[in-house]
């Protein structure tokens, strides 16, 4: 099913974290931080949406390295009932790719409600404060193959955040799958 996040909440302080990551490494909020920004992105391996853009989540975290932003991701879907979101799938996920940031397993989910995720993927762009400053999409693909002019929203908003330390004010949501959320 479909879901979208909310609006940016501005200034927002994004909570801390450790979780186990694919290549082998417990990994915390400040390991991920860039100095200048971070980009923390909820995904998973089976969600038509997270694979329809991986060729630009994996483009874009490399295009941000050099302007000092730190990326990682994080699966906090329920690995029972979506087996193929599970730890040993990531790992392959991870590999098939060549992530060039961290894939982070939040098995309880306690980081996604922490963090107030929706959907995969869902953006948190922080400032080097560790403030909110974006929530919006990758660009306007959405689970289509992105046109060769597409802008892209979430790249350029994190320049502009690794810049200024703010985000723009205009963002349009992401949009995907929602979180899959283990029975209560």
């Amino acid at each position: 099913m479909a879901a979208t996040p909310p609006v940016c909440d501005f200034g927002w302080k994004a909570p801390d974290f450790a979780l186990p990551a694919t290549d082998g490494r417990v990994w915390s909020l400040a390991d991920v931080a860039g100095p200048n920004g971070t980009l923390v992105m909820f995904i998973c391996n089976h969600c038509p949406y997270v694979q329809a853009v991986m060729d630009r989540i994996v483009r874009d975290a490399r295009d941000l390295a050099p302007l000092g932003i730190g990326v990682a991701a994080i699966s906090s879907n329920d690995a029972t009932q979506y087996p193929e979101d599970g730890f040993e799938a990531m790992k392959a996920e991870a590999a098939k790719w060549g992530f060039p940031f961290p894939y982070l397993y939040d098995e309880s989910q306690d980081v996604a409600r922490a963090w107030g995720a929706a959907c995969t993927p869902d953006f948190f762009g922080l400032n080097a404060a560790g403030e909110l400053q974006y929530r919006g999409r990758l660009d306007a693909s959405g689970r289509n193959p992105a046109p060769p002019d597409a802008r892209r929203e979430l790249y350029e908003a994190m320049v502009q955040i690794a810049r200024t330390g703010t985000g723009p004010r205009d963002q349009i949501p992401s949009m995907g799958c929602s979180i899959k959320w283990k029975a209560a």
